[in-house]
């Protein structure tokens, strides 16, 4: 894990200043603490810490509206901050609201389980109200917190609390201090998937659970990392131990059903999905996942009707209305895109659900040619997706001058049949919406091919290649490729084929479609020297518009400016001719608007490259009931068209950068 900063030889004004008030409201003095609370706040409006001391004081001398009034402001910009519900849980405490009081008290514990006095006052409630069920769990909660270090208690609160660095100094030193502790060695695990440095965590957890084997919150945590690291057997096996014991969990028949989705086994998914909403048939992510399941196995009425509930389950999930857009074809109706207007404008949509509703009206405007307001959406959805993200594109023009300098034409040559020798992958790679599905479903047409799905195999191998600690200016990766010899190759081609049978049944060839691989076409050849590499073309305008209108369930963070995106198709374009010069023949490109004119000529020309016998079922594509994950599921669902082909036209007067961006790269 990343070591936390180093703070400051001397604090800040602000830090002394809360240092003095945090001092006085110690000793009691809240009235010698609110007048300069308050006008500390006047000065850092949006400083949780000044409010929250505002608030308390305010509290302490009983002015209990005036607390209120000042948390939400708190709320307004802190909303998932622990200490704001427990403060105005409190409030509500002191006016003898019961109901308000548990129902703050029970959002700080749920952001933050580590808030003794939360559960305390929680007990007390519970009991006073006759609810000796709840009451008793409290009383669980007090206790064991009570069994725990104070260190990691305080550990937990930060962690909670988003301060990270933190957290993880105290949960550090009390480990050096004292030994391995399950709790402690939890907690840093958690912090790790917090960091993404998920092999940490996989390893803590791991290690947590040989001393506390019984300990099933771990256990969850440690299935939940597991599937983060896309390890689905693995994780469906500690889900298995854990609904055992709690077979009613609709925790853990939720992370079941995400391990059968990883895996391809998307009927047992929908099925644990329905069974779950019947036990919570308001839960809106149920709805969620259970239409994008349907939708993957093309239940597309089905589908529908369940992102539809998960919206009327939650009038503001972006996310619901995003899937409907991102069904590609799917048409709202008015009230449809007015519920989305009004709760894209509502101050308290939150931003991740506000840029989902951008995108989603994006599509909507688009499909009734309001083609001003649809690119006004775009663009605001890609500015709010943008400014959550911390993509480099500088990172990714480094690596791509780094292949150049190190995968040379020599470089293969001396290394001329290493690897693992089976033929059995066909990488697809190139951009995103570049046509990448059309096709991989005209090769999983052929009876010799399986689908599978977009593969995180070669990334995850790259991702242990470079280093945990990457050095952004000097990267290990992909140097670090002239360093291993042929058994090192053999092994991470024969890890590969191992690694990914998992996705496969009996035929003899599987596609890989992560597109981002063409990054590391020079390390797939290298390990894997007879599998094969087709590259999806796309015109470069069609292509770049249409990320730039598609919203990612993750990763792709380079699709969400005008900038980012054209950055990334010329770094694609450069490191593709690279592959050509060091690996002639090897990558058979093809162009999308070729597939479209002449699909039969397309197909047989993609065959031929694979060492695959033409099948007329290939070119009757649309006719393949296979799974499929990606945007384009409906389209490849449908036969070949030409729609959506010159998309980007009907936005050309706010296209000037992108072509300018572009230029000389339309023809390639």
């Amino acid at each position: 894990m990343t070591n936390p900063k180093k703070p400051s030889a001397e604090p800040s004004s602000v830090e002394r200043d809360l240092t003095r008030l945090r001092t006085l409201q110690r000793a009691g003095r809240h009235a010698d603490a609110i007048g300069p609370a308050l006008k500390l706040s006047e000065r850092f409006p949006e400083n949780r810490d000044v409010l929250i001391i505002a608030a308390h004081s305010q509290r302490h001398l009983g002015r209990i509206d005036d607390a209120l009034v000042t948390l939400a402001r708190l709320d307004d910009h802190h909303p998932g901050y622990s200490l704001l519900h427990e403060e105005r849980g409190l409030c509500h405490v002191a006016r003898k609201h019961a109901p308000e009081a548990i129902e703050s008290l029970l959002r700080a514990v749920n952001i933050n389980p580590a808030l003794p006095m939360s559960w305390r006052i929680l007990h007390g409630i519970y009991r006073m109200t006759g609810d000796l069920k709840n009451a008793a769990n409290a009383a669980t909660h007090v206790e064991a917190l009570k069994a725990l270090p104070h260190e990691i208690v305080a550990a937990t609160g930060l962690f909670a609390d988003g301060e990270l660095a933190a957290a993880e100094t105290v949960t550090r030193n009390f480990l050096v201090q004292h030994g391995d502790q399950p709790e402690a060695m939890r907690l840093l695990a958690k912090i790790g998937v917090a960091r993404d440095v998920l092999d940490d965590a996989e390893v803590l957890f791991a290690a947590t659970l040989e001393l506390a084997p019984e300990h099933r919150r771990a256990r969850y945590e440690y299935a939940d990392c597991l599937l983060r690291r896309h390890k689905y057997v693995a994780a469906r096996d500690e889900v298995d131990r854990l609904l055992v014991i709690d077979p009613d969990s609709v925790d853990y028949r939720a992370l079941r059903a995400t391990a059968a989705v990883g895996l391809g086994d998307h009927a047992t998914a929908i099925t644990m999905y329905r069974d779950m909403l019947k036990l919570v048939p308001g839960a809106s992510e149920i709805h969620l996942w259970l239409g994008h399941a349907l939708k993957t196995v093309g239940e597309l009425s089905d589908a529908i009707a369940a992102y539809r509930a998960a919206a009327v389950a939650r009038p503001d999930f972006g996310d619901a209305y995003w899937s409907l857009a991102n069904l590609k074809t799917y048409r709202f109706t008015a009230p449809e895109i007015e519920q989305m207007r009004l709760a894209e404008q509502a101050p308290k949509t939150t931003p991740v659900d506000r840029y989902h509703l951008c995108f989603a009206l994006g599509k909507a405007n688009e499909d009734c040619a309001h083609f001003t307001q649809s690119w006004m959406y775009y663009e605001r959805g890609n500015a709010l997706k943008r400014a959550d993200s911390d993509y480099q594109a500088d990172v990714l023009e480094l690596n791509t001058m780094l292949q150049i300098e190190t995968c040379t034409p020599s470089f293969f040559t001396r290394r001329k049949e290493w690897g693992d020798l089976r033929p059995d992958p066909i990488f697809i790679v190139g951009l995103p919406r570049s046509g990448s599905t059309l096709i991989e479903q005209v090769l999983a047409s052929h009876s010799q091919v399986e689908g599978t799905q977009e593969l995180p195999d070669i990334q995850a191998i790259v991702h242990e290649l470079q280093g945990r600690e990457m050095n952004l200016e000097a990267p290990c990766y992909p140097g670090i490729l002239t360093e291993l010899g042929r058994d090192d190759f053999a092994a991470y081609g024969e890890r590969y084929l191992a690694d990914t049978r998992v996705y496969r049944t009996d035929r003899r060839f599987f596609i890989d479609k992560m597109p981002n691989n063409f990054r590391h076409i020079g390390f797939i050849h290298a390990i894997l020297p007879n599998a094969k590499i087709i590259d999806a073309r796309r015109e470069p305008m069609a292509c770049c518009f249409s990320n730039l209108k598609q919203l990612f369930s993750q990763g792709q963070e380079f699709t969400y400016s005008v900038d980012d995106i054209a950055r990334y198709y010329r770094t694609y374009v450069t490191l593709m001719e690279h592959w050509d010069v060091a690996l002639p023949g090897r990558v058979l490109r093809v162009q999308h608007d070729d597939v479209i004119n002449d699909i039969e000529g397309s197909v047989r020309r993609i065959l031929a490259h694979c060492g695959l016998s033409f099948e007329p079922g290939c070119v009757s594509f649309h006719e393949n009931k296979r799974s499929v994950r990606t945007p384009s599921a409906e389209q490849v669902r449908r036969p070949i068209s030409r729609d959506g082909v010159d998309q980007w036209r009907n936005y050309e007067p706010w296209l000037d950068d992108l072509k300018a961006a572009l230029t000389n790269l339309s023809v390639i």
